[in-house]
């Protein structure tokens, strides 16, 4: 967040004379001054399509017919100095062709790697989700007091906006969740996509709205279809003689870590409005752009997951370029 709003104010401290005037600007100006600095951001970034080698070795991404791939330094760029975020890695992000990062409806897959292990996926028929839900949702209200005693909003988990489905012939399993933060009248859409693989899964999430679910679901298919794991990293390539067994199985991949998440995000919500407050009261040219990063933080809560990445060696084929 703190190098976006030295963007902000960089352009605000061009505009001091405009600034003055800023209270009486009709609102077909300020919507111009906001949509003028939301492009100007979003065309420093440079896209690739077609075939994309996923970095460390993982395997390789045809990016589906819709979307656009921002690779890992661009991405990080993104979680970091736009959403707000801690440093971190990723592999990299799929961003709708339709949105940019700053698009009042902007979603993005984010893209990263847990190299766990082998996830057995014996007890995927033998779930019973709903007693799954109540256990998640039992953890999430047990931490809410210690996000209330902190001075931070509370996170509930609603439900299932779409129930976990393990499809067993491709090793893939989704799920969405349904989620309100403190009394915001908009809930919150965590759509989630696990490929399981030889030494880890492959982790894409998406975060959105409730309204968004249909549209985000129905590109489940293409996304699944567009990755595969590097040889000797596919899920088939199991060798139980040597390979590490992961602590989880399908069941703990859907509830897993799931304080962790909540606790962590909470913060970055918080901090993040409280900095969107406090600067409105100096900059109401900015109104537009800080209120679609704080729409952005706060859609993308459920996308961080696990730092580490795998370095495996694969066959060298050069990444797409980036379209012009």
């Amino acid at each position: 967040m703190k190098k976006l709003l030295l963007v902000l104010l960089t352009l605000c401290t061009g505009w001091t004379a405009a600034a003055a005037a800023a209270a009486d600007a009709p609102p077909e100006a300020e919507a111009a001054r906001r949509k003028f600095v939301i492009d100007s951001l979003q065309a420093t970034l440079h896209y690739q399509q077609g075939r994309i080698t996923l970095p460390g070795g993982v395997g390789k991404l045809t990016v589906p017919q819709g979307f656009r791939y921002l690779d890992s330094a661009q991405s990080r760029h993104v979680l970091t100095d736009w959403w707000g975020n801690p440093k971190q890695e990723s592999l990299g992000m799929l961003v709708p062709a339709a949105y940019g990062p700053l698009d009042e409806k902007s979603w993005a897959f984010i893209i990263r790697y847990e190299p766990m292990g082998y996830v057995k996926d014996d007890d995927a028929d033998k779930i019973n989700y709903k007693d799954l839900l109540e256990e998640m949702q039992d953890d999430v209200a047990e931490e809410n007091e210690e996000r209330t005693e902190a001075g931070y909003e509370t996170v509930q988990l609603l439900g299932w906006a779409a129930t976990p489905f393990y499809d067993k012939n491709k090793n893939a399993l989704h799920w969405a969740k349904e989620l309100q933060f403190g009394d915001e009248p908009e809930h919150t859409l965590n759509y989630n996509l696990r490929l399981l693989g030889r030494k880890g899964v492959l982790v894409l999430n998406a975060v959105g709205t409730p309204a968004q679910l249909a549209e985000i679901r129905g590109t489940i298919p293409t996304v699944i279809d567009g990755v595969a794991f590097a040889k000797g990293l596919r899920y088939a390539d199991f060798n139980p003689g040597i390979d590490e067994v992961a602590a989880y199985t399908i069941g703990g991949l859907v509830a897993g870590k799931v304080l962790a998440k909540v606790g962590f995000f909470a913060v970055i919500l918080k901090f993040g409005k409280v900095i969107l407050i406090t600067l409105l009261k100096f900059w109401k040219i900015a109104l537009g752009l800080l209120a679609g990063a704080w729409t952005a933080i706060r859609r993308f809560f459920g996308a961080k997951n696990n730092d580490e990445q795998l370095a495996l060696e694969t066959d060298e084929t050069p990444p797409s370029e980036p379209e012009a």
